[in-house]
């Protein structure tokens, strides 16, 4: 029997309207409650694909979409894979994670709960980069002004992935 619930993909919206969508974002905070559908993101989409509660239907053709085919799609996004993997860690280590557009960074991270302000904003670096200290500099007082401290997440070659806690101080 399959117990996989459905996930749609329009052009600009992952969502889903069963009650076990509705059930992950009380109990696993997997998505965003609006308006009776759970919206999802690229990543939380594909972490619920991966780990077979949820299949993805193109809502154009009805079809349901295979990995390979996800993956397309998804990989328009800027680095989305080193973003993936990132966002898979902090998962499996029991973070809630959520996207951190509106603070500039790709994720925001929460311990526990989110009803209490996220502890980390996600700064993601591959080490085959050069780093601006400029635009971390910027990164750092946004994170330093929200309350919040930068969680730099650097993937290496390998898909592994260290992460350093960075933190304002005066001295």
């Amino acid at each position: 029997m399959n117990n996989k619930f459905q996930i749609y993909i329009t052009e600009n919206r992952i969502f889903s309207n069963s009650q076990k969508a509705i059930s992950l974002v009380n109990s696993k905070n997997l998505g965003e409650l609006s308006q009776g559908k759970v919206i999802y993101s690229i990543f939380e989409a594909l972490y619920l694909i991966e780990n077979s509660k949820a299949e993805i239907i193109n809502i154009k053709t009805n079809k349901i979409l295979t990995e390979p085919e996800i993956l397309k799609i998804f990989s328009k996004t800027k680095d989305f894979l080193n973003h993936y993997i990132i966002f898979k860690k902090l998962k499996q280590k029991g973070y809630i994670v959520k996207t951190g557009s509106k603070f500039g960074f790709e994720f925001r991270v929460y311990e526990g709960s989110i009803n209490k302000h996220a502890k980390w904003l996600v700064y993601p670096v591959k080490t085959s980069e050069k780093s601006n200290w400029n635009e971390f500099i910027g990164k750092n007082r946004v994170a330093h002004g929200t309350g919040k401290k930068i969680l730099l997440a650097i993937v290496d070659k390998e898909e592994n992935v260290i992460f350093y806690e960075i933190d304002w101080i005066k001295i």
